[in-house]
């Protein structure tokens, strides 16, 4: 058993909590694990990634080749679209579907949801809505991993 996942977000949402979670429910598995991430300007709104490399023997290298990924996670829907060169043909994506506007030329919201919808495998939620239901927004990241757990026990990505 081998996945692949890059998580992807802007800071503040909590991507390295849920690199964190998912981390340690690995080593709690008995399984290798290797971790990289980039959360320079994440506390200005600046994008952050995590590469997780999860497998039952033991893992070389911490960066996911390009079309080696077989999950992209994403809380923000144009962070997702940044790291599809990395999915591979039959990997599934998961992103929020609420944008996070924090730059002046943010690309058109139709056009991200049509690229994100046009791709075989992929799960878009409203996870803010959902948070917000659930009674309180700052749980989006939650939903989210949610959606990701619910993909994994459907078998949809098969160890």
């Amino acid at each position: 058993m081998k996945k692949d996942i890059i998580l992807a977000g802007v800071g503040g949402q909590g991507i390295l909590t849920i690199a964190t979670i998912i981390g340690y429910a690995a080593i709690e598995s008995g399984l290798y694990l290797k971790q990289a991430e980039v959360h320079g300007m994440s506390q200005r709104g600046g994008d952050v990634q995590s590469h997780l490399r999860i497998s039952a023997k033991e893992i070389y290298s911490d960066l996911i080749p390009q079309g080696a990924a077989d999950l992209i996670i994403s809380v923000e829907p144009m962070e997702a679209l940044r790291y599809l060169p990395y999915l591979s043909e039959n990997g599934w994506l998961i992103t929020n579907t609420q944008p996070y506007l924090n730059i002046p030329d943010y690309p058109e919201y139709e056009k991200l949801m049509n690229e994100i919808k046009s791709l075989p495998h992929n799960i878009a939620l409203d996870a803010d809505k959902i948070a917000k239901e659930l009674g309180s927004s700052r749980f989006m990241n939650m939903v989210v991993l949610g959606a990701v757990k619910i993909l994994l026990c459907d078998k949809m990505i098969k160890p």
